[in-house]
This record gives C-alpha cells, structure tokens and sequence, in this order.
C-alpha cells in the first residue's frame, strides 16, 4: 500500500518525546519499525535529567511506512541495577540475528557530563535481547552509533566522541563482535548522530550539526567531502518546524528516506521547562542524487511503501 505520509509522521503518546529514530524491517511481523529514544518530556527533575532515564521506544507500521502504531517499549536486561539511560539505537541484521547498539549512561543525570559507553544487544526477533558487551572505542564519552558492511567484507562503526572535540570516529570489525577503533573520520566541526549509506553510486554521510543535517560524500569511505546542508530550513508541514534532527536512512531504488526528528514548537525565547520547547515528533523526507548533490524538500509530499526487507 502506498500513500503520502502524515505531517507529523509519529508523536510517543505516552511522553511525547521521540527522538532519535532507527527504522528496521521485522521480519517475524513484518512490520516496519522506529525505535527511538523516548524522552521524557514532563519529567520534573532540575535541569536536562527529562533527556536522560529514557527507555527505547517502538512503532510499528503494516503499511510500508505510511501510518505508525505505537507498540510500548524495549525491555533491554541491563547489566548494571537501577534505572538507566539508553539513546539512540542503531539496528542491523546479519546471519540471522538482529545486533542493536545504544548508547547507554548510568543513572538519570541532570546535565551533560559522565560517562557515556555503547552497548552491544542481539535478539532473533527485536523482542528479546541479549546483553552481549560493553565496546572498547577508546573514549570514556561515546554515543550515536551508526554500521554499515565494507564492500571488502567486515564492518565500519560511526559513532560521537564527546571525549575528542564532539565529532565522528570509526571503529572496524570482522564480525559485529570485536571492534578495532581507526581514529577521527569526519571533523569539520561538531555534530552528532552521524549516519552512512550508499545511493546514486556513492556512500554519504548524513550528521546533526544542530542546525540541520551536514551532508558529505565519499568514493572509498575512507575520505569525506563536506556538500553542505539539508533540513536546514524549517518545512510547512504540520510538527516540522525547526531544523532535522539526529536522522536514520532506509534507501528503496533511486531515493532515500531520512526519519528524523523536530522540536516544532520551539522558539528563541522557549525555556527548557516548558513542554513547548521539550516535545518532539518525527517527520520523513525524501533524499535524492542529482548532479551529483543529496538534495531533499522537506515539503514534498513523501508516498511511502516501504518494501519488505527480505
């Protein structure tokens, strides 16, 4: 079933705070799903805790992607006691299995400092998980994991060092398990949330530079060429003020699908304690190659029917 998708595409009915999607065929219901940080958005604790002790949210959509259910959300064991915080899930599959790595930080803290780790889950069906290991990247500050396969085989892992000026390092591994970090891999300038796919014959890099998505492209994946913006200008769609935030890439064919997140409501003069600067929704745009560019408007209608990923 096709259609065009709603403006918002997706609010968390219990918090209100979605953010930071992944979306990930399943293929026991065969559904889509976005797994998403889910924040807390009228938590009254001092500062920025209502960011932290989230939980990973899950919609789920029967229709390729045009409509969205939410569903609750994941029950990770948690190696640690108490309540946690877990972001930003990355999901792949790979021999069977599905492998999810979620930046976790202990506790619910009310500002941005400690220390922030990558966990490694499996689960055969995104319902029961596995707590599998705590990554050695190098960096007592890491989040925002993105892999992806090497063309010569193994795998390469994106992710935030908040420890090494808040830009994107990389890690390699043969098998999803050990993971070898490779050093600095995009530095430009801060950002966050950096997600890599291939389309049009050429790998790109999509990362939240908090003023939209700064867009590069690589030949090898190893060097980056810095393009500029997309969703940097607010759409006119219902929730999709403000810039696209922290987005994940489902590539069908020729296009591409970013799912990010908005803050619609938020304003110059928005204080963090208000719901109005708090409460986010997630949007889809089209992504596509011309000329050689990543161009998206956000204002196109987007007919999504996400195909089965088999």
């Amino acid at each position: 079933m096709t259609g065009a998708a709603s403006g918002p595409l997706f609010r968390d009915p219990v918090h209100d705070g979605a953010a930071d999607p992944v979306a990930v065929w399943n293929r026991r219901t065969r559904e889509w799903w976005l797994v998403y940080t889910s924040r807390r958005v009228t938590a009254p604790g001092p500062g920025v805790a209502w960011v932290h002790g989230t939980d990973l949210g899950v919609a789920a959509s029967g229709d390729g992607g045009r409509t969205w259910t939410y569903r609750g959300t994941l029950d990770l064991p948690d190696p640690e006691w108490g309540r946690n915080t877990f972001w930003a899930p990355e999901i792949v599959r790979h021999d069977g299995q599905y492998h999810m790595y979620v930046s976790w930080i202990r506790g619910v803290p009310h500002d941005w400092t400690g220390r922030a780790e990558i966990r490694h889950y499996t689960s055969p069906d995104l319902l029961a998980w596995t707590y599998v290991a705590t990554l050695d990247l190098g960096s007592d500050r890491v989040i925002d994991a993105c892999v992806l396969p090497l063309p010569g085989g193994g795998f390469r892992m994106w992710f935030k060092d908040e420890t090494h000026g808040s830009v994107t390092y990389a890690a390699d591994s043969p098998d999803l398990y050990a993971w070898r970090p490779t050093g600095p891999a995009v530095t430009h300038q801060p950002h966050e949330g950096p997600n890599v796919f291939e389309l049009g014959g050429t790998h790109w890099m999509i990362v939240d530079e908090w003023r939209g998505q700064g867009v590069l492209r690589s030949d090898d994946l190893e060097h980056w060429e810095y393009q500029g913006l997309i969703l940097d200008t607010p759409g006119s769609r219902p929730d999709d003020g403000g810039f696209g935030l922290h987005a994940d890439v489902v590539v069908q064919g020729e296009t591409a699908y970013a799912f990010y997140f908005t803050h619609p409501d938020r304003t110059p003069q928005s204080v963090e304690a208000d719901y109005t600067y708090r409460r986010s929704s997630l949007q889809v745009a089209a992504l596509r190659v011309c000329a050689g560019q990543l161009v998206c408007d956000r204002d196109e209608p987007v007919e999504l029917g996400l195909a089965s990923d088999s």
